[in-house]
């Protein structure tokens, strides 16, 4: 007998959308995909864990940064885009799945045991600077037993210097921020390096405002890090063109730690800050 009415019109996925109903695909880098709401298309050049966004560039070289999750299509399909998988390759890997370099690219030495801490030490500017040197050369400055001071400004160096008193088996590395010629800073490492004990101090520096800067760009989803007017705090002022709360210290600290967990090594910094904590290290492991 023929069905005169046909069959079920509810049965199977009758509301299903023409395209087809989305999928999660991971948001790698390079992939070419369209934020439905915006009507934004662009390739995707970075992904932020933390934030849970992404950053499409479109082809006039214009950037937009959009939530992770539903919403975009991928080949012309609806796709739920998520962070991709962190992958790690079995070529920097050894026997035993540890790394075989430190984030600095050392050979990684596991097992060995913090050496006692030399005489000689390294001073930086601020926490920040303390923190990212500790990230990228922590195990190097264990094995080689380098204890590294922040300061509270490079003003107070020359009291700092007075109080540990440098000598030949007693030396000490300064890393300071905007190291650039006829800035303050300048003339301070100039004083010091003519005093009597200039010989054991070594004071190098990167020519950024601030430590933040020696972090490429690129890892916040920047071309470049902004210009701020110099009436304006200049990592208050960062954080607002971010788009990222500054109203306190706190807000600060909360944006830096961010930035933090972008550098996984010394890839992730700029070569002019790279040459100038090595050139501390060899000073002050001098025998």
């Amino acid at each position: 007998m023929v069905d005169r009415y046909g069959t079920d019109v509810l049965a199977g996925d009758w509301n299903r959308p023409r395209n087809g109903r989305a999928v999660e695909a991971p948001a790698e880098l390079g992939a070419v995909v369209e934020e439905v709401t915006a009507d934004w298309c662009g390739e995707i050049v970075a992904v932020d864990r933390d934030l849970h966004t992404l950053t499409l560039e479109d082809r006039r070289g214009k950037r937009r940064t959009f939530p992770l999750g539903p919403g975009f299509l991928l080949e012309g399909k609806p796709v739920i885009l998520t962070a991709p998988v962190r992958r790690t390759g079995s070529d920097k890997l050894d026997h035993q799945g540890r790394p075989k370099r430190t984030a600095s690219g050392s050979v990684a030495v596991h097992g060995a045991k913090a050496r006692v801490a030399r005489a000689s030490r390294i001073f930086v500017e601020g926490r920040h600077d303390a923190e990212l040197v500790e990230k990228v050369w922590g195990d190097d400055l264990r094995i080689e037993g380098v204890v590294v001071e922040y300061l509270g400004g490079v003003d107070d160096l020359a009291d700092h210097l007075v109080s540990f008193k440098p000598g030949p088996q007693r030396r000490v590395g300064v890393l300071v921020d905007h190291l650039v010629k006829g800035s303050k800073e300048s003339r301070i490492a100039d004083a010091i390096a003519r005093g009597p004990n200039g010989a054991h101090v070594k004071i190098v520096g990167h020519p950024y405002v601030d430590v933040w800067q020696a972090v490429k760009p690129e890892r916040v989803g920047l071309k470049a890090w902004p210009t701020i007017p110099r009436n304006v705090e200049w990592k208050k002022g960062v954080c607002q063109h971010l788009g990222w709360p500054h109203r306190d210290q706190a807000d600060i600290a909360r944006a830096w730690q961010h930035i933090l967990s972008r550098v996984g090594s010394y890839a992730d910094l700029e070569p002019a800050l790279l040459g100038r904590v090595e050139e501390l290290i060899d000073f002050v492991t001098v025998d």
